[in-house]
Protein backbone atom coordinates (compact mmCIF):
# COMPACT_ATOMS: atom_id res chain seq x y z
CA UNK A 1 0.00 0.00 0.00
CA UNK A 2 1.08 3.59 -0.71
CA UNK A 3 1.98 5.54 2.05
CA UNK A 4 -0.30 7.96 3.97
CA UNK A 5 1.60 11.06 2.15
CA UNK A 6 1.04 9.32 -1.26
CA UNK A 7 -2.11 8.72 -0.67
CA UNK A 8 -2.95 12.20 -0.11
CA UNK A 9 -1.01 13.94 -2.75
CA UNK A 10 -3.42 11.57 -5.14
CA UNK A 11 -6.83 12.30 -3.28
CA UNK A 12 -9.15 14.69 -5.50
CA UNK A 13 -10.02 16.88 -2.61
CA UNK A 14 -13.18 19.63 -2.90
CA UNK A 15 -12.67 23.27 -2.89
CA UNK A 16 -13.70 24.14 0.56
CA UNK A 17 -16.18 25.72 -0.15
CA UNK A 18 -17.80 23.14 -1.31
CA UNK A 19 -17.49 21.53 1.66
CA UNK A 20 -18.61 24.35 3.76
CA UNK A 21 -21.67 24.14 1.27
CA UNK A 22 -22.37 20.85 2.71
CA UNK A 23 -23.45 22.45 6.24
CA UNK A 24 -24.86 25.83 5.04
CA UNK A 25 -22.11 28.26 5.07
CA UNK A 26 -21.83 30.28 2.15
CA UNK A 27 -18.11 30.99 0.32
CA UNK A 28 -18.28 34.31 1.41
CA UNK A 29 -18.63 33.42 4.98
CA UNK A 30 -15.20 31.80 5.17
CA UNK A 31 -11.92 32.85 6.18
CA UNK A 32 -9.82 30.83 3.40
CA UNK A 33 -6.50 29.23 4.19
CA UNK A 34 -5.49 28.41 0.23
CA UNK A 35 -7.80 26.33 -1.45
CA UNK A 36 -8.52 23.49 1.15
CA UNK A 37 -8.49 24.57 4.64
CA UNK A 38 -10.68 27.85 6.28
CA UNK A 39 -11.64 29.33 9.22
CA UNK A 40 -15.50 29.59 9.91
CA UNK A 41 -15.93 32.77 12.60
CA UNK A 42 -17.57 32.52 15.48
CA UNK A 43 -20.28 35.30 14.53
CA UNK A 44 -21.37 32.86 11.43
CA UNK A 45 -21.30 29.80 13.55
CA UNK A 46 -23.39 31.61 16.61
CA UNK A 47 -26.91 31.80 13.72
CA UNK A 48 -27.04 27.84 14.08
CA UNK A 49 -27.42 28.30 18.31
CA UNK A 50 -30.78 27.82 18.24
CA UNK A 51 -30.70 24.46 15.94
CA UNK A 52 -31.43 20.80 17.98
CA UNK A 53 -28.04 19.28 18.44
CA UNK A 54 -27.22 16.20 16.85
CA UNK A 55 -25.55 12.90 18.62
CA UNK A 56 -22.26 13.04 19.87
CA UNK A 57 -19.60 9.80 19.73
CA UNK A 58 -16.92 10.02 21.57
CA UNK A 59 -13.91 7.39 20.33
CA UNK A 60 -11.04 6.44 22.45
CA UNK A 61 -8.70 3.69 23.17
CA UNK A 62 -6.60 0.88 25.07
CA UNK A 63 -3.54 2.40 26.36
CA UNK A 64 -1.33 3.01 23.84
CA UNK A 65 1.53 0.62 22.58
CA UNK A 66 4.47 1.24 19.81
CA UNK A 67 1.97 -1.73 17.92
CA UNK A 68 -0.28 0.91 17.02
CA UNK A 69 -4.53 1.20 18.12
CA UNK A 70 -5.85 3.65 15.34
CA UNK A 71 -7.69 5.72 16.94
CA UNK A 72 -7.53 8.59 14.73
CA UNK A 73 -7.63 6.31 12.31
CA UNK A 74 -11.55 5.04 13.00
CA UNK A 75 -12.42 8.85 14.19
CA UNK A 76 -11.85 9.26 10.65
CA UNK A 77 -13.11 6.35 8.88
CA UNK A 78 -16.54 6.37 11.20
CA UNK A 79 -16.87 9.86 9.62
CA UNK A 80 -16.66 8.24 6.09
CA UNK A 81 -18.61 5.27 6.82
CA UNK A 82 -21.62 7.60 8.21
CA UNK A 83 -21.25 9.67 5.19
CA UNK A 84 -21.00 6.43 2.73
CA UNK A 85 -24.30 5.45 4.21
CA UNK A 86 -26.18 9.03 3.62
CA UNK A 87 -25.98 10.50 7.51
CA UNK A 88 -25.12 13.98 7.54
CA UNK A 89 -22.14 13.69 10.24
CA UNK A 90 -19.25 16.09 10.99
CA UNK A 91 -15.91 15.19 12.84
CA UNK A 92 -14.16 17.05 15.03
CA UNK A 93 -10.41 16.30 16.49
CA UNK A 94 -7.51 18.04 17.61
CA UNK A 95 -4.46 19.82 15.88
CA UNK A 96 -1.17 18.16 15.51
CA UNK A 97 1.53 19.74 17.43
CA UNK A 98 4.91 19.76 15.94
CA UNK A 99 6.90 18.10 18.65
CA UNK A 100 5.38 15.06 17.78
CA UNK A 101 4.83 15.31 14.48
CA UNK A 102 9.16 15.51 14.33
CA UNK A 103 9.50 13.45 17.16
CA UNK A 104 8.47 10.08 17.54
CA UNK A 105 4.79 9.85 17.31
CA UNK A 106 4.59 11.90 13.83
CA UNK A 107 1.68 13.26 12.84
CA UNK A 108 -2.27 13.25 13.82
CA UNK A 109 -3.78 13.01 10.40
CA UNK A 110 -5.04 9.53 10.07
CA UNK A 111 -3.85 7.34 7.90
CA UNK A 112 -4.26 5.35 4.90
CA UNK A 113 -7.77 5.91 3.24
CA UNK A 114 -8.92 7.33 6.56
CA UNK A 115 -7.47 10.66 6.75
CA UNK A 116 -8.28 14.17 6.55
CA UNK A 117 -7.05 16.52 3.97
CA UNK A 118 -4.65 18.16 3.70
CA UNK A 119 -2.36 15.96 6.17
CA UNK A 120 0.60 17.83 5.10
CA UNK A 121 -0.58 21.00 5.79
CA UNK A 122 -2.41 20.24 9.40
CA UNK A 123 0.37 18.55 10.24
CA UNK A 124 2.68 21.11 9.71
CA UNK A 125 2.00 24.80 11.10
CA UNK A 126 -1.85 24.29 9.89
CA UNK A 127 -3.62 28.05 10.49
CA UNK A 128 -1.44 28.61 13.12
CA UNK A 129 -3.33 28.45 16.20
CA UNK A 130 -0.54 26.98 18.13
CA UNK A 131 1.99 29.69 17.07
CA UNK A 132 -0.68 32.18 18.41
CA UNK A 133 -1.09 30.37 21.29
CA UNK A 134 2.88 30.15 22.28
CA UNK A 135 3.18 33.65 21.41
CA UNK A 136 -0.06 34.86 23.94
CA UNK A 137 1.76 32.83 26.54
CA UNK A 138 5.08 34.16 25.73
CA UNK A 139 4.01 37.84 26.17
CA UNK A 140 2.42 36.98 29.39
CA UNK A 141 6.05 35.68 30.31
CA UNK A 142 7.98 38.47 28.70
CA UNK A 143 5.43 41.47 30.14
CA UNK A 144 5.64 39.56 33.97
CA UNK A 145 9.59 39.13 33.58
CA UNK A 146 9.90 43.16 32.41
CA UNK A 147 7.34 44.02 35.76
CA UNK A 148 9.85 42.34 38.40
CA UNK A 149 12.50 44.02 36.52
CA UNK A 150 11.05 47.81 36.39
CA UNK A 151 10.21 47.97 40.19
CA UNK A 152 8.25 44.99 40.65
CA UNK A 153 5.26 46.83 41.81
CA UNK A 154 3.22 43.70 42.48
CA UNK A 155 5.88 42.74 45.05
CA UNK A 156 6.48 38.99 42.69
CA UNK A 157 8.50 36.48 44.48
CA UNK A 158 10.52 35.52 41.19
CA UNK A 159 11.76 31.99 43.15
CA UNK A 160 7.41 31.55 43.09
CA UNK A 161 6.78 32.29 39.38
CA UNK A 162 4.96 29.38 38.38
CA UNK A 163 4.74 31.07 34.50
CA UNK A 164 7.34 29.34 32.09
CA UNK A 165 8.06 29.72 28.89
CA UNK A 166 6.23 27.85 25.69
CA UNK A 167 7.86 26.24 22.48
CA UNK A 168 5.92 23.51 19.82
CA UNK A 169 8.91 21.35 19.73
CA UNK A 170 10.52 18.58 21.61
CA UNK A 171 13.21 19.94 23.19
CA UNK A 172 14.36 18.50 26.95
CA UNK A 173 17.32 20.95 26.70
CA UNK A 174 14.56 23.61 28.29
CA UNK A 175 12.90 21.71 30.52
CA UNK A 176 14.86 23.56 33.11
CA UNK A 177 16.91 26.86 32.69
CA UNK A 178 17.94 30.27 34.36
CA UNK A 179 16.92 33.46 33.00
CA UNK A 180 17.93 36.84 34.00
CA UNK A 181 21.32 36.76 33.81
CA UNK A 182 23.45 39.81 32.57
CA UNK A 183 22.76 42.12 35.33
CA UNK A 184 19.45 43.78 36.20
CA UNK A 185 19.74 46.23 33.19
CA UNK A 186 20.74 43.95 30.57
CA UNK A 187 18.66 40.60 31.67
CA UNK A 188 16.37 41.55 34.81
CA UNK A 189 16.43 39.43 37.73
CA UNK A 190 17.96 35.94 37.76
CA UNK A 191 15.97 32.61 39.04
CA UNK A 192 15.06 29.38 37.63
CA UNK A 193 12.67 28.89 34.72
CA UNK A 194 12.25 26.65 31.58
CA UNK A 195 9.95 25.52 29.12
CA UNK A 196 6.51 23.78 28.24
CA UNK A 197 5.46 22.03 25.02
CA UNK A 198 3.06 24.90 23.87
CA UNK A 199 -0.22 22.23 23.91
CA UNK A 200 0.71 22.00 27.35
CA UNK A 201 -0.02 25.32 28.11
CA UNK A 202 -3.07 26.53 30.10
CA UNK A 203 -3.74 28.98 27.62
CA UNK A 204 -4.22 26.22 25.25
CA UNK A 205 -6.34 24.18 27.72
CA UNK A 206 -8.73 27.64 27.95
CA UNK A 207 -8.66 27.76 24.08
CA UNK A 208 -9.70 24.81 24.00
CA UNK A 209 -12.59 25.11 26.40
CA UNK A 210 -13.44 28.76 26.02
CA UNK A 211 -16.96 29.60 23.97
CA UNK A 212 -16.17 33.09 23.41
CA UNK A 213 -14.18 35.93 22.88
CA UNK A 214 -15.19 37.16 26.54
CA UNK A 215 -15.24 34.27 27.92
CA UNK A 216 -11.64 33.47 27.30
CA UNK A 217 -10.56 36.72 28.43
CA UNK A 218 -12.23 35.96 31.44
CA UNK A 219 -10.09 32.72 31.69
CA UNK A 220 -6.35 34.25 30.49
CA UNK A 221 -6.96 37.24 33.56
CA UNK A 222 -7.73 34.01 35.79
CA UNK A 223 -4.25 32.31 35.13
CA UNK A 224 -2.05 32.07 38.05
CA UNK A 225 1.34 33.53 37.22
CA UNK A 226 2.96 33.15 40.66
CA UNK A 227 2.60 34.52 44.24
CA UNK A 228 3.78 37.68 46.32
CA UNK A 229 6.98 37.78 49.04
CA UNK A 230 3.75 38.13 51.37
CA UNK A 231 1.98 34.66 49.89
CA UNK A 232 -0.64 36.14 47.87
CA UNK A 233 -1.41 34.68 44.26
CA UNK A 234 -1.08 36.39 41.55
CA UNK A 235 -3.12 36.24 38.55
CA UNK A 236 -2.76 37.63 34.73
CA UNK A 237 -5.16 40.14 34.95
CA UNK A 238 -3.12 41.76 37.30
CA UNK A 239 -0.41 42.71 34.74
CA UNK A 240 -2.77 44.33 32.27
CA UNK A 241 -2.22 42.45 28.99
CA UNK A 242 -5.46 40.10 28.65
CA UNK A 243 -6.25 42.31 26.01
CA UNK A 244 -3.58 41.78 24.22
CA UNK A 245 -3.38 38.07 24.89
CA UNK A 246 -6.81 38.23 23.46
CA UNK A 247 -5.65 39.96 20.47
CA UNK A 248 -3.17 37.30 19.42
CA UNK A 249 -6.02 34.81 19.64
CA UNK A 250 -8.29 36.52 17.71
CA UNK A 251 -7.82 34.27 14.40
CA UNK A 252 -7.16 30.79 16.88
CA UNK A 253 -10.75 31.27 18.77
CA UNK A 254 -12.48 30.48 14.98
CA UNK A 255 -12.75 26.68 13.97
CA UNK A 256 -10.35 25.21 11.32
CA UNK A 257 -12.67 23.73 8.62
CA UNK A 258 -11.87 20.77 6.75
CA UNK A 259 -12.35 17.21 5.05
CA UNK A 260 -11.73 13.72 5.04
CA UNK A 261 -10.72 12.05 1.50
CA UNK A 262 -14.33 10.77 0.59
CA UNK A 263 -15.45 14.90 1.37
CA UNK A 264 -17.19 14.40 4.59
CA UNK A 265 -16.61 18.06 6.65
CA UNK A 266 -14.23 18.03 9.57
CA UNK A 267 -13.58 20.71 12.43
CA UNK A 268 -10.13 20.76 13.88
CA UNK A 269 -9.67 22.77 16.16
CA UNK A 270 -7.56 23.00 19.74
CA UNK A 271 -4.62 21.57 20.98
CA UNK A 272 -4.35 20.59 24.78
CA UNK A 273 -1.92 17.27 25.20
CA UNK A 274 -3.96 14.45 26.72
CA UNK A 275 -1.31 13.42 29.10
CA UNK A 276 -0.85 16.22 30.62
CA UNK A 277 -3.78 18.94 29.47
CA UNK A 278 -7.60 17.56 29.37
CA UNK A 279 -6.67 16.24 25.29
CA UNK A 280 -9.45 16.90 23.67
CA UNK A 281 -10.67 18.81 20.73
CA UNK A 282 -12.49 22.45 21.61
CA UNK A 283 -16.28 23.27 22.99
CA UNK A 284 -16.62 25.42 20.25
CA UNK A 285 -15.37 23.17 17.45
CA UNK A 286 -17.76 20.22 19.04
CA UNK A 287 -20.64 22.33 20.07
CA UNK A 288 -21.61 23.86 16.36
CA UNK A 289 -20.70 20.63 14.41
CA UNK A 290 -23.50 19.02 16.80
CA UNK A 291 -25.73 22.25 15.40
CA UNK A 292 -24.65 21.55 12.09
CA UNK A 293 -24.48 17.88 11.80
CA UNK A 294 -26.82 14.56 12.74
CA UNK A 295 -23.90 12.75 13.93
CA UNK A 296 -20.64 13.91 15.13
CA UNK A 297 -17.41 11.85 15.78
CA UNK A 298 -15.23 13.58 18.53
CA UNK A 299 -11.97 12.22 19.36
CA UNK A 300 -10.25 11.65 23.32
CA UNK A 301 -6.61 11.76 23.70
CA UNK A 302 -4.52 8.44 24.33
CA UNK A 303 -6.55 5.67 26.57
CA UNK A 304 -10.14 5.82 28.07
CA UNK A 305 -8.22 6.53 31.60
CA UNK A 306 -6.95 9.67 30.26
CA UNK A 307 -8.72 11.45 27.04
CA UNK A 308 -12.16 9.93 27.89
CA UNK A 309 -12.32 10.98 31.73
CA UNK A 310 -11.13 14.11 30.89
CA UNK A 311 -13.64 14.25 28.46
CA UNK A 312 -16.51 13.32 30.55
CA UNK A 313 -15.01 15.15 33.28
CA UNK A 314 -13.97 18.56 32.30
CA UNK A 315 -15.29 18.91 28.70
CA UNK A 316 -18.93 18.06 29.53
CA UNK A 317 -18.72 19.51 32.78
CA UNK A 318 -17.91 22.86 31.36
CA UNK A 319 -20.13 23.02 28.78
CA UNK A 320 -22.96 20.65 29.03
CA UNK A 321 -21.94 18.39 26.23
CA UNK A 322 -23.51 14.96 26.66
CA UNK A 323 -22.10 11.67 24.25
CA UNK A 324 -24.56 9.20 23.09
CA UNK A 325 -22.21 6.58 22.77
CA UNK A 326 -18.35 5.50 23.03
CA UNK A 327 -16.22 4.14 20.43
CA UNK A 328 -12.95 1.90 22.24
CA UNK A 329 -10.76 0.94 20.15
CA UNK A 330 -8.35 -1.62 20.08
CA UNK A 331 -5.42 -3.33 17.84
CA UNK A 332 -4.77 -7.18 18.10
CA UNK A 333 -1.42 -5.89 17.78
CA UNK A 334 -1.45 -3.66 21.12
CA UNK A 335 -3.26 -6.27 22.89
CA UNK A 336 -0.34 -8.72 22.07
CA UNK A 337 1.67 -6.30 23.15
CA UNK A 338 -0.09 -5.45 26.79
CA UNK A 339 -0.20 -9.61 26.82
CA UNK A 340 3.43 -9.29 26.93
CA UNK A 341 4.45 -10.37 22.99
CA UNK A 342 7.24 -8.35 21.95
CA UNK A 343 7.17 -5.55 19.09
CA UNK A 344 9.00 -7.62 16.60
CA UNK A 345 6.41 -10.28 17.13
CA UNK A 346 3.33 -8.86 17.33
CA UNK A 347 2.73 -9.40 13.24
CA UNK A 348 2.65 -13.13 14.32
CA UNK A 349 -0.40 -14.98 15.48
CA UNK A 350 -0.29 -15.58 19.25
CA UNK A 351 -3.94 -16.46 20.79
CA UNK A 352 -1.90 -17.05 24.12
CA UNK A 353 -0.60 -13.76 24.56
CA UNK A 354 -3.45 -12.13 22.99
CA UNK A 355 -5.59 -13.80 25.29
CA UNK A 356 -3.37 -12.29 28.15
CA UNK A 357 -3.56 -8.65 26.87
CA UNK A 358 -7.32 -8.60 27.26
CA UNK A 359 -7.30 -7.74 30.47
CA UNK A 360 -6.02 -3.70 29.54
CA UNK A 361 -9.39 -3.88 27.33
CA UNK A 362 -11.27 -4.97 29.95
CA UNK A 363 -10.04 -1.79 31.71
CA UNK A 364 -10.80 0.26 30.00
CA UNK A 365 -13.96 -1.00 29.01
CA UNK A 366 -15.32 -0.53 32.79
CA UNK A 367 -13.62 2.81 32.83
CA UNK A 368 -16.25 3.88 30.29
CA UNK A 369 -19.31 1.97 32.24
CA UNK A 370 -18.50 4.39 34.86
CA UNK A 371 -19.66 7.12 32.65
CA UNK A 372 -23.01 4.95 31.49
CA UNK A 373 -22.35 5.56 27.98
CA UNK A 374 -23.18 2.86 25.45
CA UNK A 375 -19.89 1.11 23.96
CA UNK A 376 -18.63 0.03 20.99
CA UNK A 377 -15.84 -1.90 20.48
CA UNK A 378 -13.57 -1.20 17.51
CA UNK A 379 -11.36 -3.72 16.54
CA UNK A 380 -8.98 -1.83 14.69
CA UNK A 381 -7.82 -4.78 11.39
CA UNK A 382 -3.78 -5.02 10.36
CA UNK A 383 -3.01 -7.10 7.78
CA UNK A 384 -1.19 -9.71 9.95
CA UNK A 385 -4.46 -10.21 11.34
CA UNK A 386 -5.98 -13.82 11.95
CA UNK A 387 -9.11 -15.18 11.41
CA UNK A 388 -8.63 -16.55 14.93
CA UNK A 389 -7.48 -13.48 16.73
CA UNK A 390 -10.24 -11.47 15.48
CA UNK A 391 -12.99 -13.88 16.06
CA UNK A 392 -11.11 -14.67 19.67
CA UNK A 393 -11.58 -10.71 20.81
CA UNK A 394 -15.16 -10.57 19.44
CA UNK A 395 -16.15 -13.67 21.49
CA UNK A 396 -14.75 -11.56 24.31
CA UNK A 397 -16.55 -8.76 23.74
CA UNK A 398 -19.46 -10.75 23.42
CA UNK A 399 -18.83 -12.50 27.12
CA UNK A 400 -18.64 -8.56 28.91
CA UNK A 401 -21.58 -7.71 26.85
CA UNK A 402 -20.33 -5.06 24.46
CA UNK A 403 -20.98 -4.64 21.08
CA UNK A 404 -18.10 -5.14 18.75
CA UNK A 405 -16.74 -4.59 14.97
CA UNK A 406 -14.15 -5.10 12.66
CA UNK A 407 -13.03 -1.37 11.16
CA UNK A 408 -10.82 -2.10 8.08
CA UNK A 409 -11.18 2.02 7.19
CA UNK A 410 -7.32 2.42 6.92
CA UNK A 411 -7.32 -0.21 3.89
CA UNK A 412 -10.75 0.44 2.43
CA UNK A 413 -11.69 4.18 3.87
CA UNK A 414 -15.44 4.40 4.39
CA UNK A 415 -16.74 1.08 2.90
CA UNK A 416 -14.72 -0.97 5.71
CA UNK A 417 -15.87 1.12 8.52
CA UNK A 418 -19.93 0.41 7.72
CA UNK A 419 -19.97 -2.53 10.21
CA UNK A 420 -18.90 0.44 12.58
CA UNK A 421 -21.10 2.88 11.95
CA UNK A 422 -24.30 0.35 11.49
CA UNK A 423 -23.33 -0.69 15.56
CA UNK A 424 -22.62 2.83 16.44
CA UNK A 425 -26.34 3.85 15.60
CA UNK A 426 -27.63 0.98 16.84
CA UNK A 427 -26.01 1.38 19.97
CA UNK A 428 -27.36 4.93 20.28
CA UNK A 429 -31.20 3.67 19.29
CA UNK A 430 -31.00 0.72 21.30
CA UNK A 431 -28.67 0.68 24.14
CA UNK A 432 -29.24 2.95 27.74
CA UNK A 433 -27.56 5.72 28.30
CA UNK A 434 -27.40 7.51 31.36
CA UNK A 435 -24.42 9.51 31.49
CA UNK A 436 -22.83 10.44 34.78
CA UNK A 437 -19.33 12.12 36.29
CA UNK A 438 -16.97 10.02 37.97
CA UNK A 439 -16.75 12.76 40.96
CA UNK A 440 -19.29 15.10 42.92
CA UNK A 441 -17.47 19.15 42.87
CA UNK A 442 -18.13 19.02 46.20
CA UNK A 443 -15.70 16.39 47.13
CA UNK A 444 -12.29 17.24 48.39
CA UNK A 445 -9.48 17.67 45.85
CA UNK A 446 -7.23 14.60 47.64
CA UNK A 447 -10.97 12.12 47.08
CA UNK A 448 -11.39 13.50 43.58
CA UNK A 449 -7.58 12.85 42.81
CA UNK A 450 -8.47 9.44 44.89
CA UNK A 451 -11.20 8.26 42.94
CA UNK A 452 -9.90 9.04 39.59
CA UNK A 453 -6.74 6.78 40.44
CA UNK A 454 -8.72 4.33 41.97
CA UNK A 455 -11.05 3.55 39.48
CA UNK A 456 -9.54 4.87 35.77
CA UNK A 457 -6.27 3.34 36.33
CA UNK A 458 -7.02 0.24 39.20
CA UNK A 459 -4.73 2.13 41.81
CA UNK A 460 -5.15 0.76 45.19
CA UNK A 461 -4.06 4.34 47.03
CA UNK A 462 -2.21 7.79 46.33
CA UNK A 463 0.88 8.86 47.91
CA UNK A 464 1.80 12.54 47.42
CA UNK A 465 5.34 14.09 47.55
CA UNK A 466 6.49 16.49 49.87
CA UNK A 467 5.91 19.45 47.53
CA UNK A 468 2.47 17.67 46.35
CA UNK A 469 1.52 17.58 50.09
CA UNK A 470 2.50 21.79 50.22
CA UNK A 471 0.88 22.32 47.20
CA UNK A 472 -2.32 20.60 48.16
CA UNK A 473 -2.01 22.64 51.23
CA UNK A 474 -1.72 25.81 49.59
CA UNK A 475 -4.74 25.21 46.92
CA UNK A 476 -7.25 24.64 49.68
CA UNK A 477 -6.16 27.35 52.07
CA UNK A 478 -6.80 29.53 48.95
CA UNK A 479 -10.17 28.28 48.67
CA UNK A 480 -9.65 26.43 45.46
CA UNK A 481 -10.16 22.94 46.72
CA UNK A 482 -13.50 22.54 44.22
CA UNK A 483 -11.82 22.93 41.02
CA UNK A 484 -11.39 19.82 38.53
CA UNK A 485 -8.89 17.05 38.46
CA UNK A 486 -6.70 16.99 35.10
CA UNK A 487 -4.11 14.54 35.56
CA UNK A 488 -0.96 14.36 33.99
CA UNK A 489 0.09 10.94 33.74
CA UNK A 490 2.22 8.38 31.39
CA UNK A 491 -0.19 7.62 28.31
CA UNK A 492 2.09 3.85 27.70
CA UNK A 493 0.45 2.90 31.38
CA UNK A 494 -2.63 2.67 33.42
CA UNK A 495 0.09 3.47 35.94
CA UNK A 496 2.15 6.55 36.21
CA UNK A 497 5.55 3.81 35.16
CA UNK A 498 5.13 3.43 31.53
CA UNK A 499 6.83 0.46 31.33
CA UNK A 500 4.05 -1.52 33.33
CA UNK A 501 1.49 -3.14 30.78
CA UNK A 502 -1.76 -5.08 30.80
CA UNK A 503 -4.04 -3.92 33.66
CA UNK A 504 -1.28 -3.78 37.03
CA UNK A 505 -3.36 -4.30 40.70
CA UNK A 506 -1.92 -3.85 44.14
CA UNK A 507 -0.11 -0.52 43.03
CA UNK A 508 0.28 3.19 44.55
CA UNK A 509 -0.12 6.01 42.21
CA UNK A 510 2.58 9.19 43.61
CA UNK A 511 1.82 12.17 42.52
CA UNK A 512 5.07 14.58 43.03
CA UNK A 513 3.50 18.17 42.19
CA UNK A 514 0.23 19.95 41.74
CA UNK A 515 -0.42 23.02 39.50
CA UNK A 516 -3.12 25.10 39.25
CA UNK A 517 -4.86 26.35 36.16
CA UNK A 518 -7.15 28.12 37.08
CA UNK A 519 -7.83 29.97 33.97
CA UNK A 520 -9.09 26.74 32.90
CA UNK A 521 -10.73 25.92 35.64
CA UNK A 522 -8.74 22.53 36.78
CA UNK A 523 -5.80 21.46 39.15
CA UNK A 524 -3.11 19.54 37.58
CA UNK A 525 -1.35 16.68 40.13
CA UNK A 526 2.21 15.75 38.20
CA UNK A 527 2.09 11.69 38.33
CA UNK A 528 5.15 9.78 38.40
CA UNK A 529 8.19 11.27 36.14
CA UNK A 530 5.81 12.48 33.52
CA UNK A 531 7.76 15.50 31.81
CA UNK A 532 5.81 18.82 30.37
CA UNK A 533 7.97 18.96 27.69
CA UNK A 534 8.94 15.78 25.80
CA UNK A 535 12.50 14.65 24.11
CA UNK A 536 13.17 13.23 20.93
CA UNK A 537 13.70 9.80 20.55
CA UNK A 538 17.41 8.21 19.32
CA UNK A 539 16.04 8.81 15.42
CA UNK A 540 13.26 11.79 15.31
CA UNK A 541 10.89 11.09 12.70
CA UNK A 542 12.17 14.72 11.14
CA UNK A 543 15.20 12.86 10.22
CA UNK A 544 13.45 11.44 7.39
CA UNK A 545 11.38 14.22 5.74
CA UNK A 546 12.52 16.18 2.77
CA UNK A 547 10.74 18.67 0.31
CA UNK A 548 12.19 18.74 -3.65
CA UNK A 549 12.10 21.85 -5.90
CA UNK A 550 8.18 21.32 -6.89
CA UNK A 551 6.94 21.34 -2.97
CA UNK A 552 6.39 17.49 -3.07
CA UNK A 553 6.92 16.66 0.68
CA UNK A 554 8.28 13.33 1.33
CA UNK A 555 8.66 11.15 4.73
CA UNK A 556 5.45 12.76 6.60
CA UNK A 557 3.37 10.48 8.37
Amino acid sequence: MKSNIEIAQEAKALPIERVAAQIGIAEEELIPYGRYMAKVPLPVLRRYEGCPDGRLVLVTAITPTPAGEGKTVTTIGLVEALGKQGRRVMGAIREPSLGPTFGLKGGATGGGLAQVYPMWDIDLHFTGDIHAVGAAHNLLSAILENHIAKGNRLNIDPTRIFLRKAIDMNCRELRNIVVGLGGRKEGGIPHESGFIITVASEISAILALTTSMTDLKERLGEILVGYTYDNRPVHAKELGCVGAMATLLKDAIHPNLVQTLEGQPFFIHGFPFANIAHGNSSIIATKYALKLADVVVTEAGFGADLGAEKFFDIVCRSNGLRPNCAVLVCSIKALKMHGGCPLEAVGCEDLETLRAGLPNLDKHIDNLRHFGVPIVVAINHFAADTEAEIALVREHCREMGVRSALSDVFARGGEGGLELADQVLEAMEKDPCAFRFLYDMEMSLKDKISRIATEMYGAKRVEYETAAQRHLRTIEEAGLGNMMVCMAKTQLSLTDKPELKGAPTDWELTVREIFVSQGAGFVVPICGRIMLIPGLPSRPSALGIDIDEDGRITGLY
